[in-house]
């Protein structure tokens, strides 16, 4: 039974964690760690998890977190993952980080839209940890960089279809929506509950940080700069996000053709559903879990085919995924611990 630990228990991705990972049966929680409730227990900061997590959080210390783990999950804001990182793969630690730290191969790309990477020797090993499509990289993987919550939505949607070349890939936008947890529990005004309530707005357009990490993924999958089109939006709503991608055929295709793409590519994948044209994705039917549903419609009248993906952004689009792809590092079966039911409300 691997021994697991959480650098940063009490952010909303690494409660998620705790809450996946406490009824995981192949593993066992053995290291909390959080700066601000450091010796206070868990299940105080969370009531929710009161009679399930008895374990306290405690001060970081990479000695007694690397004596007392084997596989290791870091839900640290970007830059402090970078800086111990580099210790827990000196021990002989297995890593998943769920910051922006490791996504990046190209360390250029990463400092052009966070700042300076102080273990950039460290980013060719790193394996981007987008669970469908790199599964066979993540299995032999010691350092794994969990996507972002909007790039899965939106590359789990877009991979099969670029790499069949059935898109011109000059005329790629994806716009996406989600839910308030996105923006982490920081105190923020843009996400107070007058602020938020009541309201549908854009923010960051055309300058969010996770459309260098979609382009940067496209780029190498087909092999030539692809720049898309990318506007998120947020919904007051706690948790859920939902894409929406237009994009034009590179080639007469037929819906059919699209089905089959994503068939061929997702087959096997658990935690992948396709929808029909008659049921188009619902973050409602996504909350808690883990899957991401795909659905498209093709308009023949402006030969425009759009892609919608839902996903929970805590769960697919963070900890969920971080936990999908521990499975895989591990050998165990991809849906450990991931298999909770849907809510049907």
């Amino acid at each position: 039974m691997a021994r697991v630990g959480v650098v940063g228990a009490t952010g909303y991705a690494g409660a998620e964690l705790v809450r996946i990972l406490t009824g995981h049966s192949d593993i066992e929680l053995t290291v909390l760690t959080s700066r601000q409730f450091a010796g206070v227990r868990f299940d105080r900061i969370y009531p929710s998890m009161t009679g399930l997590v008895d374990l306290a959080c405690e001060e970081y210390s990479v000695d007694r977190l690397c004596d007392r783990t084997d596989i290791i999950f870091t839900a640290l804001p970007h830059q402090l993952p970078m800086a111990c990182v580099p210790e827990m793969l000196k021990k002989r630690k297995r890593v998943i980080d769920l910051s922006a730290d490791f996504r990046f191969n190209d360390a250029s790309i990463y400092e052009s839209v966070y700042q300076a990477h102080s273990a950039r020797h460290l980013l060719e090993q790193a394996v981007y940890g987008l669970s469908e499509i790199y599964f066979d990289d993540i299995q032999s993987a010691a350092l794994v960089g969990n996507p972002g919550c909007y790039p899965t939505s939106v590359l789990l949607a877009l991979i099969p279809l670029v790499r069949s070349q059935y898109l011109d890939l000059k005329t790629i936008i994806a716009d996406s929506k989600s839910g308030v947890s996105g923006a982490g529990r920081s105190l923020s005004i843009t996400s107070h509950f007058c602020e938020v309530n009541e309201s549908f707005k854009p923010y960051k357009v055309g300058v969010h940080r996770h459309n260098p990490e979609m382009n940067a993924v496209l780029s190498r999958e087909v092999r030539q700069p692809v720049d898309i089109t990318f506007v998120p939006h947020l919904v007051p709503m706690t948790r859920g996000m939902l894409t929406t991608i237009y994009a034009t055929p590179a080639n007469t295709i037929r819906p059919k053709d699209i089905f089959d793409c994503y068939h061929r590519a997702y087959s096997g994948k658990p935690f992948i559903r396709l929808c029909s044209e008659e049921r188009q994705p619902d973050t409602l039917h996504v909350r808690g879990t883990n899957y991401c549903d795909i659905g498209f419609k093709f308009d023949e009248r402006s030969n425009r085919l759009i892609l919608i993906s839902a996903i929970d952004n805590l769960v697919k689009g963070a900890a969920g995924q971080a936990v999908q792809n521990m499975n895989i590092m591990l050998g165990l079966n991809e849906t450990a611990g991931l298999l909770s039911m849907p809510f049907p409300l």
